[in-house]
């Protein structure tokens, strides 16, 4: 469920003179509309017809098992005067790099994470264990945000398992948004299961499935053949790291390999330092797009990659999606 203080704040500027981030009790105009939305006729998400106009209630739910949170986010936005158009729900806000902190050059991480292999270091291990929270945008009801946690673990005789939960690690125990067996996103619990399933022996021999290369120049022909593309450009090549990563967790031969061919791809700048969303120190490289910006973070002493960031530079009023809002992010663990 989105923070219930960050969509007050949204809706109900703070004065002027307000100290920066802090928390206070609501004024008098935001307790009452607070009351009215816990007491009275719940709102609809907003469809074509009602951007138009905010004064008709009591429409019938455009979503039948609509997530509670996706109302009352609405319902907040309607009430309090916000955008015709409601922020995504349950969204992360996108990562901020320390200001203070100086960029390290992706080629020189690249030689820190060679020296740390050539040390020893964690072992490549099939399997993965990802958290994601991913944007579904809808031309007639807002966006909202899934976050989900993946576990895949490959055992001995070729079978795996896969494990998902609906959790977000920012707000542990509280509920989240998660999706009914009809793909509508509704509230579920904490740590609810969303599938548990294991699979017959497999035994394919082709990327992503295969054991990648721990040499640069291999692992590029690796990934393209994983991706079904020629020659890789940057975008290209974070989307194959992204499907690497889902399938298999990184020893440190592997690590050095993936960011040695990122930097020899070039198009990633430094950007600084940032803590990711599980709260691990990380180097920040930004690739811009069209429309949108790839944040890659990477430990800076090991070179492994710990998430990917997605974020739009262009407002998609249509779809409820400001330039800022995240589209996707995924955070990778051993």
């Amino acid at each position: 469920m989105a923070d219930e203080l960050e969509l007050l704040r949204r809706a109900n500027p703070v004065p002027a003179d307000a100290p920066p981030h802090a928390d206070g009790p609501l004024d008098r105009r935001a307790e009452r509309h607070l009351h009215r939305l816990l007491h009275e006729q719940t709102i609809s998400p907003p469809s074509r017809e009602l951007r138009g106009s905010r004064s008709r209630r009591g429409v019938r739910l455009a979503w039948g098992l609509a997530a509670t949170a996706v109302v009352a986010a609405t319902a907040l936005a309607l009430l309090l005067g916000g955008p015709s158009t409601p922020h995504a729900v349950a969204a992360p806000r996108p990562l901020v790099v320390r200001a203070d902190a100086t960029p390290v050059p992706l080629d020189r991480l690249a030689e820190r994470a060679e020296a740390a292999a050539e040390e020893g270091g964690p072992a490549l291990r099939k399997g993965t264990h990802v958290r994601s929270w991913s944007l579904g945008m809808s031309d007639d009801a807002p966006p909202v945000t899934l976050p989900e946690e993946r576990v895949v673990r490959w055992t001995a005789d070729g079978r795996h398992t896969e494990l998902v939960v609906a959790t977000d690690p920012r707000h542990p125990g509280r509920p989240v948004l998660g999706e009914d067996e009809d793909g509508n996103p509704r509230q579920v619990e904490d740590g609810h299961v969303i599938s548990d399933t294991t699979y017959p022996p497999s035994w394919s021999d082709a990327p992503p499935h295969s054991r990648p290369p721990h040499d640069a120049d291999r692992l590029r022909a690796y990934l393209e053949e994983a991706g079904h593309t020629g020659s890789m450009d940057t975008s290209q090549l974070l989307d194959a790291t992204g499907l690497l990563l889902d399938n298999w967790t990184l020893g440190a031969r592997e690590s050095a390999a993936l960011v040695r061919l990122l930097a020899d791809t070039g198009g990633l700048r430094p950007a600084g330092q940032v803590t990711d969303r599980l709260g691990r120190r990380g180097e920040a490289y930004v690739h811009d797009g069209t429309g949108l910006r790839r944040m890659l973070i990477v430990n800076p002493d090991t070179g492994a990659v710990l998430g990917l960031e997605t974020t739009f530079t262009r407002a998609q009023p249509e779809y409820g999606v400001a330039a800022g809002d995240v589209m996707e992010y995924s955070a990778w663990t051993r």
